[in-house]
């Protein structure tokens, strides 16, 4: 079932709350006025109640009963005749009944069983609806009960006007409501569609924009900061790709154009056979580095989009170790670097996967042999820290300078590097190497001075797994 806008579903519950506070408003009031009316009529009928207590406390003690009905007859026959009243005293003796209370003959309880503030109770005479108070009062020492009633037309009339009122008031107010909800709604959305007007008008072409974040610090400024935050990532992401497709392109552009010009001038005349092979050589020398910075490339992408999957499984270090020195030992030869490796432990293994860290060490020693001179030093060390282990890759290499550590796990960025041999990299290693520490949980640290040499080194949880036979890595170890 497709949800209503929320600018109606506020319309809608803003409604039913000024809806149901008129409704219950209208109830309250209507109740109140019923009790103040029937308050009023207490205390009337408990008056003249009094007003009878007051008379008997006045007459002379020594009066006969048949006396005291003459006094009452000559006081209320006249004065009360169209009135309520009847008393009797403790002794079950009337002193006194007015012609309508003989005519409806409520029954009046004895003095002793009457509550202290009297009993009400109601009947119709006539056109009339009476209420009547039974109440006992005191005198000399003697008890008597006094009934006494009013009659409710008038009542009756001013609460069903009223009713009536608040029955033609309830819907005007229904209305309102309505109108209020609707317009309280569109106030209350009014920031955020104006929010989003703005946030339509940027695009790719302006993602430095951002949106006004209000003073109050209310809901709308927390939206608008939110948004202000996304965009930023946005603006941020956006500018990583178009610089990594900028750069992408320039690393493929030039081997390209270079491989170009080699086919061109080999092409120009006649060589021979020697000099045919120098320039395959250098052209597979291209290739291979062309190769390497795609299957980059794509690893980034890979990890970027999220498809790169990594399986963590326990690594026996002293056979992975073997593995990786075979596979560098010649390359080390070659470039005259004195190349070691150091176990500080026998048999023990680390969890993380076997492709990901081959390729990660291998990233850490390419850099060390491209930064290391002739008769220099690198080597592979592994060392037990707890329930951690340290692999680290050591070389005395041209160093880093300390504004440019920073910077070396940027993309394509390569710091200042004067020499032309060495700069030929493409600046996407280290970046891969810090993504695959990123998926193993840990962090790929650098210590370096100028002249001294660089150190790279990460943490692998040790284990105690035992490691199956690995696979030949030989493909992962390819040197660059």
């Amino acid at each position: 079932m497709k949800s209503l806008p929320i600018r109606l579903r506020l319309s809608l519950w803003y409604f039913t709350l000024f809806a149901t506070a008129a409704c219950l408003l209208s109830l309250a009031s209507w109740w109140m006025l019923r009790r103040s009316v029937d308050i009023t009529e207490y205390n009337d009928l408990k008056e003249r109640a009094e007003d009878i207590e007051l008379l008997l406390a006045h007459e002379d003690p020594s009066r006969s009963l048949d006396e005291l009905r003459n006094d009452f007859a000559a006081i209320y026959s006249i004065k009360d005749d169209g009135k309520w009243l009847q008393v009797i005293d403790q002794d079950g003796n009337w002193l006194f009944r007015s012609k309508r209370m003989i005519a409806e003959n409520p029954p009046l309880p004895m003095p002793s069983h009457l509550p202290v503030q009297g009993s009400t109770s109601e009947f119709h005479q006539g056109t009339r609806y009476v209420r009547i108070l039974a109440y006992p009062i005191f005198v000399r020492g003697r008890k008597y009960s006094v009934q006494t009633g009013i009659a409710l037309n008038k009542s009756i009339a001013l609460l069903t006007s009223f009713g009536v009122d608040l029955l033609m008031l309830t819907p005007a107010v229904v209305l309102l409501a309505a109108l209020g909800g609707y317009w309280m709604s569109r106030k209350a959305l009014k920031p955020v569609a104006m929010l989003a007007e703005e946030a339509r008008r940027i695009n790719d072409r302006n993602l430095d924009t951002r949106l006004l974040v209000p003073d109050a610090r209310d809901e709308i400024s927390d939206l608008s900061g939110t948004l202000n935050q996304m965009l930023e990532r946005i603006d941020k992401a956006f500018a990583s790709v178009r610089a990594f497709t900028g750069n992408a392109s320039h690393e493929l552009r030039t081997p390209i154009s270079l491989l170009r010009t080699e086919i061109e001038v080999a092409l120009f005349r006649p060589r021979e056979g020697e000099e045919y092979r120098a320039t395959l050589s250098h052209l597979h020398q291209e290739t291979i580095r062309m190769t390497n910075l795609v299957e980059n490339l794509l690893s980034l992408a890979r990890a970027d989009g999220g498809t790169e999957t990594l399986s963590l499984v326990p690594i026996e270090l002293n056979a992975f170790f073997e593995r990786i020195e075979q596979t560098w030992k010649q390359a080390m030869q070659l470039a005259q670097i004195r190349f070691r490796i150091e176990i500080h432990a026998d048999n023990f293994f680390v969890l993380g996967d076997p492709a990901s860290i081959a390729r990660l060490l291998s990233i850490l020693l390419e850099n060390a042999a491209k930064f290391t001179p002739p008769g220099g030093l690198v080597v592979l060390k592994a060392a037990v820290l707890g329930e951690k282990v340290v692999l680290s890759v050591h070389d005395t290499g041209i160093g880093i300078s300390v504004g440019d550590i920073p910077k070396i796990f940027d993309r394509f960025y390569r710091g200042a590097q004067t020499d032309v041999q060495i700069s030929r990299g493409s600046g996407l290693g280290l970046a891969l190497g810090k993504w695959i520490a990123d998926r193993h949980g840990t962090e790929l640290a650098v210590e370096s001075n100028l002249g001294e040499g660089s150190c790279f080194s990460f943490l692998l949880e040790r284990t105690t797994a035992v490691v199956p036979a690995l696979a030949d890595l030989r493909q992962v170890l390819n040197l660059s």
